[in-house]
């Protein structure tokens, strides 16, 4: 079954930078890691889950938050099966527990309802 890990969460002053990664496995040698959509989502206490962007083979990049369009880059390397969040000019707002999230698909979903694989997060907590 696909797994997800997420890592490099962690305390940073605004301002700052965090990559963040999504390491996957579990994939089957007929379906790897490329056929599968692959994104971050956030959820800061008291507010909804949001998406934050996507990654797949047909859509490529999908930005979902206007909130971090210019400060935030999705990124993958296929090799490694892993996904990356790099976060830059972090602010306050953008602290919540960061979640990758993936399913099998060639496009990125609308919403976070429809992914069916999700790590178990990462915190991020940006002071001010």
């Amino acid at each position: 079954e696909v797994q997800l890990v997420e890592s490099g969460g962690g305390l940073v002053e605004a301002g700052g930078s965090l990559r963040l990664s999504c390491a996957a496995s579990g994939f089957t040698d007929v379906f790897g890691f490329d056929a599968y959509a692959i994104g971050w989502f956030r959820q800061a206490p008291g507010k909804e889950r949001e998406g934050v962007a996507c990654l797949s083979s047909r859509d490529g990049i999908v930005e979902f938050a206007e909130s971090v369009k210019g400060r935030f880059t999705i990124s993958t390397e296929n090799a490694k099966n892993t996904v990356y969040l790099q976060m830059n000019n972090l602010k306050p707002e953008d602290t919540a527990v960061y979640y990758c999230a993936g399913r099998f698909g060639t496009l990125c979903p609308a919403n976070s309802n429809s992914m069916r694989y999700w790590g178990n997060g990462t915190l991020v907590a940006v002071s001010s």
